[in-house]
């Protein structure tokens, strides 16, 4: 078991990284401007500025101070955080289980440095997938995507 947790937290990481430094040209520490705290619960379908300044629309939600946004296509995007591990798993469960979503806790690994989420209620009928990893300078990846579970 603690061998998946390690290859789940490097696989995460290392897709988050390419992903985030290779696809859009490289990490842009500025954060997304919003006028949230990073502990509300944003509102759906909000307007998010990518990294190459184009806009999208996602159902998913993100905390207040997300920075460095990827559409990932296929329902899927990675930022990153400088919430707490602990702050991030509060801001998802609160989020997820106001919106009437039910976490499946069979699927729920959490570690000193790594979580993985999911959430079952999304009106696609798809689970939401949710994977962070601490980057160990401050900050940590978020990635969330809908998926066939």
């Amino acid at each position: 078991m603690k061998r998946n947790r390690i290859f789940l937290a490097v696989a995460v990481l290392t897709f988050a990284s390419l992903s985030c430094q290779v696809l859009r040209g490289g990490r842009n520490d500025k954060p997304a401007a919003t006028s949230e705290p990073a502990t509300t619960v944003p509102t759906p379908s909000n307007d998010i500025g990518g990294n190459d300044g184009t806009n999208f629309q996602t159902d998913f939600l993100m905390a207040g101070d997300a920075f460095n946004i990827t559409d990932m296509g296929n329902d899927s995007l990675v930022y990153y955080t400088h919430m707490s591990l602990e702050d991030l798993l509060k801001f998802y469960r609160e989020g997820y289980s106001g919106r009437d979503y039910t976490e499946r806790e069979l699927l729920t690994e959490i570690s000193e440095n790594t979580f993985n989420l999911v959430f079952d209620g999304d009106p696609s009928g798809k689970a939401v997938v949710i994977q962070s990893v601490d980057l160990g300078d401050g900050s940590r990846t978020v990635a969330i995507r809908l998926e066939d579970l």
